[in-house]
């Protein structure tokens, strides 16, 4: 399994600067060719690392989270990464090797890796090996509710986690869930969804849930608002709520990609 990342580097002279890449007022899409050396960012607190910042928190836009894919040097790593206690994560390893201490448990991570790491949960993470390590890592503020014990930390892998076949599609549509939708204690999920070729979403979805769309493997169009947009690996594409959307896989390999929303909860008044 393959897992697409930001290519990084500078196209030289002879490129033209025509793009895929949208911004309206209802969704975004960053294609894999804009995720470039010039727009990394850096943080405080960490070593040998860079970041593309894929999604955050837009007034009138998106509001509930952050995305970013992020590059660890050999010997990178944080052992403060998270500088907001009320914020939650996911992180999903796309190559390399890490090492991740959630309190005193420590855990090898590697392409496919898929950690939960709960609101006020003390981690850290570096890249122990020889070769550059990339990682998407997903947050957003954790919300309480009445009665609702924090998530617990969890660490596990794209093979060890089921897809479940969507309803009367022959599984050609199925989605891994990595969180069970029925656990009110978490309101986000990050789950990927895979289409085999021809697989569709066969009506336009529009509701309330907010998502960052990252495509992992294989080709697609997929319907944003009114417009049809051909995505293939490492295409970011970011929805706010009530975007119409749907997709086609196109092309001969799966289209899987890592899927941000928010759930559970009542709406802010």
């Amino acid at each position: 399994m393959t897992y697409a990342f930001p290519p990084g580097g500078l196209p030289d002279q002879s490129v033209s600067p025509e793009s895929t890449a949208i911004f309206t007022e209802a969704y975004a899409v960053l294609p894999a060719s804009t995720q470039r050396d010039i727009v990394t960012s850096f943080l405080p607190g960490w070593q040998g690392m860079r970041m593309w910042v894929l999604a955050r928190p837009l007034s009138g836009f998106a509001e509930t989270f952050s995305q970013y894919a992020v590059e660890l040097q050999p010997g990178g790593g944080s052992l403060t990464p998270e500088a907001d206690r009320d914020a939650q994560s996911v992180i999903f390893v796309t190559h390399g090797q890490l090492r991740l201490t959630i309190g005193a448990e420590r855990h090898s991570l590697e392409p496919g890796s898929y950690c939960y790491l709960p609101a006020g949960a003390i981690w850290t993470l570096f890249n122990e090996d020889d070769a550059i390590a990339g990682f998407h890592w997903v947050r957003k503020r954790w919300v309480g509710a009445e009665g609702v014990l924090p998530p617990l930390p969890m660490v596990t892998h794209d093979r060890d986690v089921r897809p479940i076949p969507m309803p009367e599609t022959n599984g050609v549509w199925a989605t891994q869930r990595f969180v069970d939708p029925l656990d009110l204690s978490h309101d986000m999920h990050v789950n990927i969804v895979t289409f085999q070729p021809g697989g569709r979403i066969p009506f336009a979805e529009t509701h309330v849930m907010e998502h960052g769309l990252y495509v992992l493997q294989g080709t697609a169009d997929y319907l944003l608002n009114r417009d049809w947009v051909a995505v293939g690996p490492g295409d970011f594409m970011w929805l706010r709520a009530f975007c119409p959307q749907a997709c086609i896989a196109t092309g001969d390999t799966p289209f899987r990609y890592l899927l941000y929303k928010d759930v559970n909860r009542h709406m802010p008044l």
